[in-house]
């Protein structure tokens, strides 16, 4: 297993169009739903529904959730942190798609 923190733990791979539960995710990532519950609480996921019942993922979160895992279980990266890390990932991806070939 890599130990990059970019490489998500074996998910399904879904379109985008796809959305899943709060259970279907959890199965997904093979985590209880109790952690994705925390990762919503952390603002690193932001489900479509008000309650943890009516949350639907797409597979854009799905592959979030995957990376966040391996930060905190790889790297032991709290919560707040995985956030963290998860936004300056995207801002730099974001700054190299930016830069000329």
């Amino acid at each position: 297993m890599s130990n990059d923190p970019l490489e998500p733990v074996p998910t399904t791979i879904l379109e985008e169009q796809t959305e899943l539960t709060l259970h279907q995710v959890s199965q997904a990532c093979a985590v209880h739903a109790q952690f994705i519950v925390q990762l919503v609480d952390e603002g690193v996921l932001s489900p479509r529904g008000r309650t943890p019942r009516e949350w639907r993922f797409t597979g854009a979160q799905i592959h979030r959730a995957g990376v966040a895992l391996r930060l905190q279980r790889d790297l032991g990266v709290n919560l707040a942190g995985v956030g963290l890390v998860l936004e300056l990932l995207e801002e730099l991806r974001e700054l190299r798609g930016r830069l000329p070939d």
